[in-house]
């Protein structure tokens, strides 16, 4: 809670779009002693600059934490307090229940709640450029995976209609393997006509001999022309197929040079042996990890913060004799869907992640609940680490564990090898 909030004599409030942004100022009591709207350039911003130098050092409050606008306050060395889009809508609603919206009054309702309720906020921290770069690099890498996953899906659409036959030969197209078969086979009467010797060569090639597979995949491509599309069919859809292979191929060597710079990064940052000693990250999830847990110890001053951000606590609800927990939505997705693939990794490297991860299955937990669950013990951990700036050590932990008397001691020993029927 900020205590000094009584100090500040005026109140800024900015709402954001994409080439412009209006400004309202307000005094103590509520007052609006300035409004004006500058565009979002350079001009507009030196604009920007020059009016506000008589409110120089006010709180100023908008609906985004990220974006253009966060990074020029943040630049200029204001104090920034993002709002949940959702609670700025309750803002607005409070000062106009007719539903009257436009930017002025959006502006001012989001002003006039930073001065009467921001003392409860938090302000935005600005984070070092080592995790600044890593955060970016890390969402422009899920951002291009996921590109990567609508692309597979259209390339699957397209092969449904005229090459049922590859879609049998194998299961994951997100592997350059499978797309190069359609680049080298684009349709399902090139590969029967191919023979068997192409055949084996390409699994060959692609180390995809096994002896469990092979003689299957090889009695498909024997019958890949069974079930023939027509003309026009075939015709349209394998030039779709061969243009998604193509861009799905320029893709993946983009991923892989984001990998590298993310790798780079992440060893080049000071925290990186304390999220790199965290059992079943990897080098993909450590950064990811790294990068939105950020590196201020501020941000989060007990370990709760830190699993409310990451949407592992749970939210409650009570009313009258209904008294019980949901998900927490409202929280950081990347972070969350982060923690849920790392507990789910970590239970294949630590005996204590699959011994808690089985008890809480045993208990009639569903998957994803028993690893919001195991993803809370663990971010517990990882706060503790974080602020001391320690590495994972699992002798240490398994101490910890005993003298707090954990039950999960006793289930190691018990818990199976193989995780249980999900």
């Amino acid at each position: 809670m900020n205590t000094d909030w009584n100090q500040h004599t005026h109140f800024v409030a900015l709402d954001w779009a994409q080439d412009h942004h209006d400004i309202v100022v307000i005094d103590r009591l509520g007052a609006i002693v300035a409004e004006f709207r500058f565009a979002h350039s350079a001009t507009g911003w030196e604009e920007f600059s020059e009016k506000m130098k008589p409110y120089a050092g006010a709180p100023i409050a908008l609906e985004t934490s990220s974006g253009p606008a966060v990074d020029q306050l943040l630049q200029r060395g204001w104090s920034v307090y993002p709002v949940n889009p959702k609670a700025a809508e309750r803002y607005r609603e409070r000062k106009s229940p007719s539903g009257n919206k436009a930017d002025r009054p959006d502006a001012w309702s989001l002003a006039d709640a930073l001065r009467t309720d921001g003392h409860a906020w938090r302000k935005l921290v600005a984070q070092d450029e080592a995790t600044a770069v890593l955060r970016a690099l890390c969402r422009d890498e899920i951002a291009l995976i996921e590109q990567r996953t609508l692309l597979v899906n259209q390339l699957l659409a397209a092969l449904h209609e005229y090459y049922p036959a590859a879609l049998e030969a194998f299961e994951d197209w997100t592997q350059p393997y499978a797309w190069e078969l359609i680049q080298r086979f684009p349709t399902a009467a090139m590969l029967q006509n191919a023979g068997k010797r192409k055949w084996e060569n390409f699994l060959h090639q692609h180390r995809l001999w096994h002896p469990s597979t092979a003689p299957r995949r090889l009695e498909i491509f024997a019958q890949a022309n069974a079930l023939r599309a027509s003309a026009p069919v075939v015709a349209a859809k394998s030039l779709l197929a061969t243009s998604l292979v193509k861009v799905l191929q320029v893709l993946e060597r983009q991923l892989e040079e984001y990998r590298k710079r993310i790798q780079q990064t992440f060893r080049q940052h000071p925290d990186h042996e304390i999220f790199g000693s965290l059992p079943g990250a990897g080098e993909k999830l450590a950064p990811r990890l790294l990068g939105e847990i950020g590196s201020a110890r501020e941000v989060y001053p007990d370990p709760d913060a830190l699993c409310c951000q990451a949407g592992a606590s749970p939210v409650r609800y009570q009313s009258g004799k209904l008294d019980k927990a949901r998900i927490r939505w409202a929280c950081n997705t990347v972070l969350r869907y982060t923690v849920h693939l790392w507990a789910n990794g970590s239970r294949k490297k630590s005996p204590w992640a699959q011994a808690y991860y089985a008890r809480k299955r045993q208990d009639g937990m569903s998957h994803a609940a028993a690893l919001r669950c195991l993803g809370k013990r663990w971010l517990k951990v990882l706060w503790r680490m974080w602020q001391d700036r320690q590495s994972y050590n699992s002798s240490v932990h398994e101490r910890s564990l005993r003298d707090h008397g954990s039950w999960v001691l006793g289930c190691i020993q018990n818990c199976a090898t193989d995780s249980p029927t999900l």
